[in-house]
């Protein structure tokens, strides 16, 4: 039976209503209270005259209240818009826009003000109705809005359960921001398993060993390059002093496996996912080596080559991921028919990654095959970036592409073509864009071309790009070790040459 997540809370509260949801080293929510608070906020939010469908968009920090927000809006029908904080300028307009929010909560519960402590008759929303809109970068256009709903979301916290194989007493490190799957998924565990979150306000390398023991912590998710960050710390006892036993999640190279579960003393478990498909699509529970796993029990995978066709074991194709639950997969993007069709085919969700599957039908995940780039964690599409770039005055055209990152998957290069006969200050200009994108959008590299290479078409040829990082400003470098001297080549040679 397809079912969605919230009847969970009201079986769960009822049948142990002292039983604690989630904590923070201050203060901690039991089940009975996380019923009541989230019951009050769906009374209020009903008062504003908000009626089910209806969009909220909120910023969610983490703290408990935000559980019983989120929570709120579910027993109310209305739909969840995540907003991060970092984003400002075209980047938040466009998610505005695009999701026609009803109220906007800047403050996350806060902005309810006094909340008066009353009952709510809560009506079971349909499994197939949306719970959230959560944001994913578009390849060539603007970031699409993935309808997220309620089986979704159950679904979701069945795949933490699997992947972080999680059990009754455990004690989940939850440093993941409310407005990522990351942390969203987590919402539905200890309905599902008698876990505990335990939320911190933000990922610190430097507090980070002392604030999983002080949890009490048995798993940790981790996601963009928390790991290699914690891998550059200097060594300390406390790495060893903890409870936990299970790191969890996706983006940490094979070759680093043997460094992290010897030096912290933790076993890794790799999954591989996307908001469209309930979060996790696969999850290592065999340790295979720089494998992110197999299916869901919920999924089929499949790696198909350009025609639609399977690909033998070994070689790399599409990831692609068909649903034995038909609820498991979103039902699109919000008001946007022609990317649904292009990613919804057949029933099945072409994931635009690449990918290959070994003979005991492990996958092995290659990378994306869309224009956008993965950061510390978030999809950065390329016309984010270069829509906001493109406004500078003295820029004619720009392009991005992603480079190699010392810690985590990529870091942003920003080709810029200043406009004819005008310059182009490159540290001046970094500083410029800093206010106008979110810290994961703004380019760790800036490089200047006199012109692009470009297909008949006029499009940019990208894949031509040097993906080099020693031929321009590195806003990681020390302000005066970028001279700006010399004229800007032409990327087409520069490609040339760095192919030499």
């Amino acid at each position: 039976m397809s079912e969605g997540f919230l009847h969970l809370l009201g079986q769960a509260a009822a049948a142990e209503p002292g039983r604690v949801f989630a904590r923070t080293a201050e203060a901690s929510l039991t089940l009975a209270a996380l019923d009541a608070r989230s019951d009050a906020m769906a009374a209020a939010l009903v008062a504003r005259g908000l009626v089910p469908g209806d969009r909220v968009a909120a910023v969610l920090p983490n703290e408990l209240d935000s559980l019983a927000l989120a929570f709120g809006l579910a027993k109310a029908g209305l739909v969840w818009v995540p907003l991060n904080p970092a984003l400002v300028g075209d980047g938040l307009r466009h998610l505005l826009d695009l999701t026609r929010a009803r109220l906007v909560l800047a403050q996350g519960a806060a902005s309810l003000g006094a909340v008066p402590p009353a009952g709510f008759a809560t009506r079971i929303p349909d499994p197939a109705a949306d719970f959230a809109i959560g944001t994913t970068s578009g390849t060539t256009g603007p970031p699409k809005g993935v309808r997220i709903s309620h089986r979704m979301l159950r679904l979701a916290g069945e795949g933490v359960a699997l992947a972080a194989a999680a059990h009754d007493g455990d004690v989940m490190f939850l440093w993941e921001p409310l407005h990522h799957i990351g942390g969203v998924q987590m919402l539905v565990l200890p309905l599902l398993r008698r876990a505990v979150l335990h939320l911190v306000p933000r990922f610190s390398a430097s507090r980070f060993w002392a604030e999983v023991a002080a949890a009490g912590a048995t798993h940790l998710h981790y996601l963009g390059g928390i790991l290699q960050i914690l891998l550059k710390q200097d060594p300390h006892p406390r790495e060893r002093a903890h409870a936990l036993r299970i790191a969890w999640g996706a983006g940490c190279p094979a070759e680093l496996w043997p460094q992290v579960q010897d030096r912290f003393g933790v076993a890794l478990r790799e999954c591989y996912g996307m908001t469209e498909a309930s979060s996790f699509s696969t999850f290592n529970a065999d340790g295979v080596p720089g494998s992110v796993g197999r299916a869901m029990p919920w999924f089929d995978i499949a790696i198909l080559d350009p025609g639609g066709r399977a690909l033998p074991p070994g070689e790399r194709g599409e990831i692609v991921v068909r649903a034995k639950d038909p609820l498991a997969l979103t039902r699109g993007y919000l008001d946007n028919p022609e990317a649904t069709a292009r990613a919804l085919r057949g029933g099945a969700l072409h994931s635009g990654d690449s990918g290959s599957l070994d003979a005991a039908g492990n996958l092995f995940f290659h990378g994306r095959m869309t224009d956008s780039v993965r950061v510390r964690g978030e999809n950065v599409s390329a016309w984010e970036v270069e829509a906001v770039a493109a406004q500078h005055p003295a820029v004619a055209d720009c392009a991005m592409i992603g480079v190699a990152a010392e810690i985590g998957e990529q870091e942003i290069k920003l080709f810029l073509q200043p406009r004819r006969g005008m310059a182009l200050d490159l540290p001046a200009f970094h500083a410029w864009l800093a206010p106008r994108l979110a810290r994961h959008q703004l380019p760790r590299y800036l490089a200047l071309v006199e012109d692009f290479a470009r297909t008949p078409s006029q499009r940019i040829r990208k894949f031509a790009l040097p993906r080099t990082t020693a031929d321009g400003f590195d806003a990681a470098r020390p302000a005066g070790d970028y001279t700006g001297a010399g004229s800007p080549p032409c990327a087409a040679d520069q490609a040339k040459g760095s192919a030499r």
